[in-house]
């Protein structure tokens, strides 16, 4: 941790996020998910603003808050809607008993869409993850890459396919253009950074753009890819963040130039390193490898 200060509120922090996030995966009404799902900017909001390394920390905590509060809303609406329209809010009695017809379902589709695409995040919605990965202390860094960026995906595989899932086969074409589009831009992007934590956030932008293509294509093949890479990405991406704040409490810098030669003087660390970037690039034999192969065989498979 960067900041020593008030070390039993950050420890508060943290626990506090951990109880929201087992509420999250274990709720089965859509108005509790949406009351936890916004929740967990609280915490977050105070881990990168007080406990940050680096003057914009502020600047960043505000990003991540406004920009899935604003996403939010929409959900919020779609909630309401769907509660009026069937008079519950149950996700099993929606799934089972209520189908929604095909114009409330588009709005719904759309409207949780949009906030798990800016959760997870997919581009144009992901300017806030590498403002808030730079700024924020290492176990920030590692909580919001190992599980917050899940929540996207989660969300989708769980309420988007699950309860809207004509508008998602409808809608499949519009939602790979765009994941295919921040596949590329996110990689393009990533080869021009310098700070070693922008170019992890980046990568996890292009990897969340596969989980999101996978997720869109129906068949048991890209579905198992993206949650296999999913796992994968949380923790090496993790794995990564923990290796850069260990270099950051040493040289108190993350500009790439500066550590040439690491090899020389840090061996043994360099190997893990080495390791943990050639599984977050996807290496054969390794777990990203796994994930992405899957998820591409079933993408092939439905466009063949």
């Amino acid at each position: 941790m960067e900041n020593y200060n008030k070390v039993k509120e950050y420890i508060c922090f943290f626990l506090l996020l951990e109880a929201i996030l087992l509420g999250i995966f274990c709720c089965l009404d859509l108005f509790v998910f949406y009351l936890l799902f916004e929740a967990v900017l609280i915490p977050m909001y105070f881990i990168v603003g007080v406990y940050g390394s680096r003057e914009r920390k502020i600047r960043a905590s505000y990003f991540l808050f406004l920009y899935t509060l604003v996403s939010s809303i929409l959900m919020f609406i779609a909630i309401l809607l769907i509660y009026f329209k069937t008079g519950t809010t149950s996700y099993l009695i929606l799934k089972t008993f209520c189908p929604l017809n095909f114009a409330l379902e588009n709005y719904c589709f759309f409207a949780f869409f949009f906030s798990f695409a800016v959760k997870m995040p997919l581009v144009p919605f992901h300017v806030w993850l590498p403002e808030a990965h730079c700024e924020a202390p290492t176990a920030g860094s590692v909580i919001l890459a190992g599980i917050l960026l899940k929540l996207g995906g989660y969300g989708f595989i769980r309420f988007s396919l699950g309860l809207f899932p004509d508008s998602c086969a409808f809608f499949s074409p519009f939602v790979h253009t765009i994941s295919v589009f921040g596949v590329v831009y996110a990689s393009l992007t990533t080869l021009q950074q310098v700070d070693l934590k922008k170019i992890i956030a980046y990568s996890s932008v292009g990897h969340m753009g596969l989980v999101t293509i996978a997720i869109f294509s129906f068949n048991y093949e890209a579905l198992f890819g993206s949650i296999l890479l999913m796992l994968s990405h949380g923790i090496v991406s993790s794995a990564l963040f923990l290796s850069v704040g260990v270099l950051y409490e040493k040289h108190h810098t993350r500009i790439l130039k500066y550590y040439n030669g690491l090899m020389h003087t840090m061996p043994i660390f360099s190997c893990f390193f080495i390791i943990f970037t050639l599984g977050n690039i996807g290496l054969p034999a390794t777990s990203s490898f796994v994930g992405e192969f899957l998820v591409l065989m079933g993408c092939f498979k439905i466009h063949s």
